[in-house]
């Protein structure tokens, strides 16, 4: 059923991406509708891409609308554009899955002088948008640019439980003294959405705190689209006569619906904040061997196998165990850092990326240059070299059975 579901959204991406181009010169303060894509059968419970258990109907119908607008479709008349890097959540996030990961791959760009990082703003970075609604919208890579990189998309299952850790438990994380020259910080940011400052936990550099801000962050950098908390459009490198020639649709883009009081980002977010983290998969013995291994090896310094959830006024995120396998903390990763400042995460710093669901991947790290777990485990470096060494010398019966501990988690 997911499969065809996916064919389906697949076929609607490609048909309105024919169509992006066909919109009129002059900029419109109506949006047009999304290409609205329903929520189709919930599989067997327990699968990549159900709701949390337990939601009650109010909860499940918000998870579908939510869904549904995750997969829906937008065109240069909706809002999309003129720069940007896909038409829907799901054309990125759909492996295996909504929700899930892909093997595309973005990239960010910018100029280092003297070990200090300039995300050339005023030319449209730190993220180049792949794709326009018209040719001379088109971004490109800077000639000035002396550091460019590439990052995954990350999968989505579970961030609610994530969104539901104190602050103050990651804080703690970050304090406690570590091994083999380990530190690990929390990333401090302000949180577009409510204005405080909070832990943050999402992206790759820890850059946002909260799934409303990561929803609207996506929404106007990876979409284009404005909305509420980014009201200010990405001009094409940064080119203010290129943005005004190529916007059709007058901003903010995203628009609080008055029946319902939201907006799409909101519906996202609720998508995001029930949906369900991976399904485990029963521990064999030769796993169980492997999550001793995991722990001798150095590698829970960092991916921390449990972490709880504080009160919550939904059932199914209070109070919780979240089994996701990181400390949510910022590293020096040495050479593994993507060499981009984002954020307070500095150019060698990456957060510690979340292992359940390992299984359901196809490419592996922030670049996807690993096409297997060990692979990935093998171009560790900086605060994780000692770990990554103790891997690299077990003898092969232990790699295979810590390796499959990790794709059972």
């Amino acid at each position: 059923m997911k499969a065809t579901l996916r064919t389906t959204l697949a076929t609607v991406a490609v048909a309105t991406l024919s169509a992006i181009t066909s919109v009129s010169e002059a900029q419109s303060d109506e949006r047009a509708p999304r290409a609205r894509v329903p929520a189709g059968p919930l599989g067997p419970n327990g699968d990549f891409g159900d709701p949390l258990p337990g939601l009650d109907d109010v909860l499940t119908a918000a998870f579908n609308d939510g869904l549904s607008e995750f997969q829906s479709v937008d065109t240069a008349a909706s809002g999309l554009g003129p720069a940007f890097n896909n038409n829907s959540c799901v054309a990125c996030h759909s492996s295996p899955a909504p929700g899930g990961d892909s093997n595309i791959l973005e990239t960010r760009f910018g100029h280092v002088d003297n070990g200090r990082f300039d995300p050339m703003i005023e030319l449209g970075g730190s993220l180049l948008q792949q794709s326009a609604i018209r040719p001379q919208c088109q971004e490109f890579v800077p000639a000035t640019a002396n550091v460019t990189a590439r990052r995954k998309t990350t999968p989505l299952f579970g961030l609610g439980l994530i969104e539901a850790i104190p602050d103050d438990t990651i804080k703690a994380l970050a304090a406690r003294s570590k091994p083999d020259g380990v530190s690990g910080r929390a990333s401090s940011v302000v949180d577009v959405a409510s204005g405080q400052t909070l832990v943050g936990r999402f992206g790759w550099k820890a850059q946002q705190a909260t799934l409303l801000a990561f929803s609207g962050d996506a929404y106007v950098n990876e979409m284009g689209i404005t909305n509420r908390l980014f009201p200010a459009e990405n001009a094409p490198n940064g080119s203010a006569a290129l943005l005004a020639n190529c916007d059709s649709v007058a901003d903010p883009e995203d628009r609080t619906d008055p029946a319902t009081g939201k907006a799409d980002i909101d519906r996202f977010t609720d998508f995001m904040r029930l949906l369900a983290p991976p399904p485990r998969l029963p521990m064999t013995p030769s796993a169980l061997a492997g999550a001793l291994t995991f722990r001798q090896s150095g590698c829970s310094s960092c991916h921390t196998p449990i972490l709880l959830t504080g009160p919550s006024s939904i059932a199914a995120l209070d109070r919780k165990i979240v089994a996701l396998f990181s400390d949510l903390l910022l590293h020096d990763m040495g050479s593994l850092g993507d060499g981009i400042a984002q954020g307070t995460a500095g150019m060698t710093e990456m957060k510690t990326p979340p292992l359940w669901g390992l299984r359901s991947r196809q490419t592996y790290l922030h670049d996807g240059r690993a096409s297997t777990v060990d692979m990935a485990i093998r171009a560790h470096d900086g605060e994780a070299s000692a770990a990554r060494d103790r891997y690299s010398n077990l003898q092969h019966g232990d790699q295979m059975n810590l390796l499959e501990f990790l794709g059972r988690i």
